[in-house]
């Protein structure tokens, strides 16, 4: 704590802990899309290894209100802040970080509904058994769903079916959950969700941290710049590119307008015609650049995992902070672990509830 203290100063938020004590509750899992298969042995002996200290409890603070109906939680709740992330064996780490960072600097966590995505089963006894009090319901993802949609990728790992989730939470979450935040696994927040809760999306489906500076023709291949059957499809937009590891969807638009087939239509266009490089995020570019409602940077400092090969070390980009992400091939607990954390890396400590074997 003394540690994550000296550095309260570098950043906009209070990193303070928050002493709370919700009366948290899980869910059974949803109907809405399930895996045909799942390997339940393999997968028993993957969450095996993995061992979390319990997180400390937190509370709400006065202000905040109660979301109890009768002693149980109403996930229809309009007073109930949305978060939805994925549960992957390679990522749980990363993902009880995330979820620990996020109840440490949130003012009401016991308002936090959390929708995790997962393809393999037994990973939510580990979340429940980390965070006993949580407010979550788990959505099992077949991965057949979208498996004869991916294509190839600069790295194997963006290729995994799992990152393909968010493009169906709309169908997954129930009909009465009209906006959620998504947030990837590899990132800690240093503020109050909430926060980022309350941002106006306009008339707009999605909001991101966008950046307009960057080179944004380098995210499709030549072929697709110089086919007009495609690169028409930003005629009349000002694209920038935007990083969908952190973005607030508002689900009631989504499904209005059938976003999921059209992702899926520049999938299926891929596959034959090889426009982009990339993992999920150029369907989203796609669909969205340039019809993005624009979020303070503060709230995706992104790039700490340096690129998606060598994963070299990055700086903070200038200006305050929210919100630190790990995109990139590099690793926070990864490098740690290996004896060769880069100097960023040590900001996610503080957050890892993980045990290392005696």
């Amino acid at each position: 704590m003394l540690w994550v203290m000296r550095f309260s100063g570098f950043f906009s938020a209070a990193m303070v802990l928050i002493v709370l004590s919700p009366s948290l509750q899980s869910f059974p899992p949803a109907e809405a899309i399930r895996s045909s298969y799942v390997d339940t042995n393999n997968m028993r002996f993957q969450a095996d290894r993995f061992s979390f200290r319990k997180a400390p409890p937190f509370r709400n603070a006065r202000e905040c209100g109660t979301t109890k109906v009768l002693g149980k939680v109403d996930v229809c709740d309009p007073s109930l802040v949305h978060v939805a992330i994925t549960l992957d064996v390679d990522y749980l780490r990363g993902s009880v970080a995330a979820l620990h960072s996020i109840l440490q600097h949130s003012s009401c966590p016991d308002n936090i509904f959390f929708h995790f995505l997962v393809s393999q089963s037994h990973l939510e006894h580990l979340i429940a058994s980390t965070f006993p009090q949580l407010k979550f319901k788990v959505y099992y993802f077949d991965p057949n769903i979208v498996i004869n949609l991916i294509s190839t990728s600069v790295r194997q790992a963006l290729e995994q079916p799992l990152n393909y989730a968010r493009n169906y939470l709309a169908d997954l979450l129930e009909p009465c959950v009209g906006r959620v935040i998504y947030l990837d696994s590899d990132l800690v927040v240093l503020d109050d969700v909430a926060k980022l809760w309350a941002t106006t999306l306009g008339s707009r489906t999605i909001g991101a941290p966008q950046y307009c500076h960057a080179n944004f023709t380098k995210y499709f291949t030549p072929g697709f710049w110089s086919d007009r059957r495609f690169s028409s499809t930003f005629a009349g937009r000002k694209p920038c590119y935007f990083n969908t590891g952190v973005m607030i969807m508002d689900l009631v638009r989504w499904r209005r307008s059938g976003y999921t087939k059209q992702i899926e239509g520049w999938m299926e266009i891929q596959k034959s015609d090889r426009i982009y490089d990339l993992g999920s995020l150029p369907p989203f570019l796609l669909v969205f650049a340039g019809h993005v409602a624009p979020i303070d940077h503060r709230w995706n400092q992104h790039g700490l995992g340096g690129d998606n090969v060598r994963g070299s070390c990055r700086d903070l980009h200038p200006g305050p902070v929210s919100l630190l992400h790990w995109s990139g091939s590099g690793k926070p607990w990864l490098r740690l672990d290996s004896g060769k954390p880069c100097p960023l890396d040590t900001l996610w400590a503080p957050y890892d509830l993980f045990t290392h074997a005696q």
